[in-house]
């Protein structure tokens, strides 16, 4: 039996993509023994306000942070798809010839239970959980339990916090700060020549996963 490929998933509204993001996908690829890590820019997340960049700035920004990683490829399933991002449908449109492993951070594995038809999502593909600042890695009840049943396994991948999200990158640059440790320098040259992220007044009062 010819064995599986194993893809690393990597979800998220990349609104914009950084460096925090890259990290835990170059992370994941060592830890998790993974063949590549799909990043996976949602069309509109269901359970957030709606994006400030556009799908294709974010497509864009997300091609540009990769270019120098191989192993790193951008899935645009979701950008293609119409209204509301739900990550089971993105797995049911995943060909069935490879092992699939998401990736999230604690900060969304607290609220996975929230998550449309979360419990599909487990028999779809494994689960592997990175830290964030102040967040423990452990699952709620509810998963614990499921994971259990099924005889699944959370996996943990090291890696170390950076205090970094969208949301504080937008903040900056609303204000006119600097985000230079943040975001890959060709990221940053887009953001600047496209004009995003400027007007305070449309920021949402949200912190994003990652």
């Amino acid at each position: 039996m010819a064995i599986k490929t194993r893809i690393g998933l990597l979800g998220g509204s990349f609104d914009p993509v950084h460096r925090a993001h890259i990290a835990l996908a170059l992370a994941a690829l060592t830890a998790l023994d993974l063949t590549q890590v799909q990043l996976i820019p949602a069309a509109q997340p269901w359970q957030r306000s709606p994006l400030l960049a556009s799908g294709t700035d974010r497509l864009r920004m997300l091609e540009l942070a990769c270019h120098n990683e191989p192993r790193l490829s951008i899935n645009t399933l979701e950008l293609s798809r119409q209204g509301d991002t739900y990550t089971i449908d993105t797995l049911d449109s995943l060909p069935k010839t490879a092992d699939y492993i998401w990736i999230l951070g604690a900060d969304q594995l607290v609220n996975f239970c929230s998550w449309h038809r979360w419990q599909d999502i487990l028999t779809r593909t494994q689960l592997a959980v990175a830290q964030r600042p102040g967040i423990s890695t452990s699952p709620p009840p509810a998963l614990a339990q499921v994971l259990e049943q099924n005889g699944q396994t959370l996996r943990c991948i090291p890696f170390e916090p950076l205090d970094i999200s969208a949301t504080k990158i937008r903040q900056k640059l609303a204000n006119g700060q600097a985000v230079d440790d943040m975001l890959d320098p060709l990221v940053l040259d887009y953001i600047r020549a496209h004009h995003l992220y400027l007007d305070p007044v449309s920021m949402p009062d949200t912190t994003d996963p990652l």
